[in-house]
């Protein structure tokens, strides 16, 4: 993939992604890695049959992601967070799940990557190897990860689904000036979006507003229909969930389409049917604010700003140094944003791992 603002671009039509993020986890028994493995590996071929350019999944290190509380996500109350989130690293161990996943991808000639949920899980990523990276909407403002992925040099992808128009112009100028190639989806965190939610004319402001970023959309509806307008209004990269089976249990089945929908979906492009779809309800205001300035999920999946490491008084903090986790209602922590103000600062006092890191440790 070369570092161009049009890298996700396919002949005359978007790229499109399938999302099977943590869809290879179908039941709430847990099964053995090689089953999970089975199960992801017939996920990336259906989306390959579907005709889909990209799959992508989720990494997950427990350790620098997420604190030990007790907090279950309002989208899934089928575990608590801490739980659900060791089930998954768990599940994926490097040489016997990812490995041998990207492997696969490989072989049948489909992009593989997966969105990192925190640093250490950007690095073991980087070590497998993946083209871009994909920034989830509750890490937008997470700079830890974010300046880790800026050094790599990929094109990064970022979602908006929880952040306002004023944090994604400090995000985008961010990415954008340190040179990195830089993908922004429209998103509404909701799982499934109801249709009146969509405000696509943010697409339109966007496509307008960062001349320099390609723009697209992130869908997490089980119609076509917001595609078709988001398509209309000169989306380049289009990513849906990806299952089997929006019945299977776990986090993000319901808000996913299935192989066969999502081959209608990549014909309605090829097509361009879409042209001839009337978006109005869809459309919305485009200088509106953006629904994740407000989302009800911001307090789960946003992120503090946590020692990474004991830290002795008088130690000078590197980025080495700090953890961003979750969740930030509950951390205690500096907001993960703040990370630029505590760099270079020296600690007025002994911190513990896992200890937030507040403003009163500097003086």
């Amino acid at each position: 993939m070369e570092n161009s603002n049009n890298v996700f671009e396919v002949g005359d039509r978007p790229f499109f992604i399938a999302e099977i993020g943590k869809n290879f986890i179908q039941s709430e028994e847990e099964k053995s890695v090689d089953e999970y493995l089975n199960n992801a590996k017939a996920l990336v071929k259906a989306a390959k049959e579907s005709g889909a350019d990209a799959v992508k999944f989720q990494t997950h290190v427990r350790e620098d992601e997420v604190l030990n509380i007790d907090f279950t996500s309002p989208h899934f109350n089928g575990s608590d967070r801490y739980s659900w989130v060791g089930r998954n690293e768990a599940a994926t161990p490097v040489e016997t799940f990812w490995q041998p996943l990207k492997a696969y991808c490989d072989e049948i000639d489909i992009a593989f990557f997966s969105t990192p949920m925190s640093r250490k899980a950007a690095e073991l990523l980087n070590d497998i190897g993946v083209p871009f990276w994909k920034v989830g909407s509750g890490d937008v403002e997470d700079y830890v990860l974010m300046d880790y992925l800026i050094e790599t040099g990929k094109p990064i992808i970022i979602s908006t689904g929880m952040v306002s128009l004023t944090e994604l112009d400090e995000v985008v100028n961010y990415i954008t000036s340190k040179g990195s190639p830089l993908i922004v989806l429209y998103c509404v965190s909701k799982y499934p979006c109801p249709p009146q939610d969509f405000n696509l004319g943010t697409i339109e402001n966007f496509i307008e507003k960062y001349p320099q970023v390609t723009i697209g959309f992130s869908d997490h509806s089980i119609t076509h229909d917001a595609v078709k307008g988001s398509l209309k209004l000169g989306a380049k990269v289009v990513e849906k969930h990806f299952s089997f089976d929006r019945e299977l249990w776990g986090s993000d089945h319901k808000a996913s389409i299935t192989p066969g929908e999502f081959k209608e979906m990549v014909e309605i492009a090829e097509s361009k049917s879409y042209m001839d779809f009337d978006g109005t309800d869809f459309y919305g205001d485009k200088s509106r604010e953006l629904e994740g300035a407000d989302n009800q999920f911001r307090p789960y999946f946003n992120k503090a700003l946590m020692a990474g490491m004991d830290i002795p008084a008088g130690t000078i903090v590197t980025e080495a140094m700090v953890y961003a986790m979750r969740p930030v209602s509950l951390a205690g922590g500096l907001p993960a944003n703040r990370l630029h103000d505590v760099i270079g600062r020296e600690v007025n006092k002994d911190i513990k791992k896992f200890d937030p890191v507040t403003v009163e440790l500097f003086g």
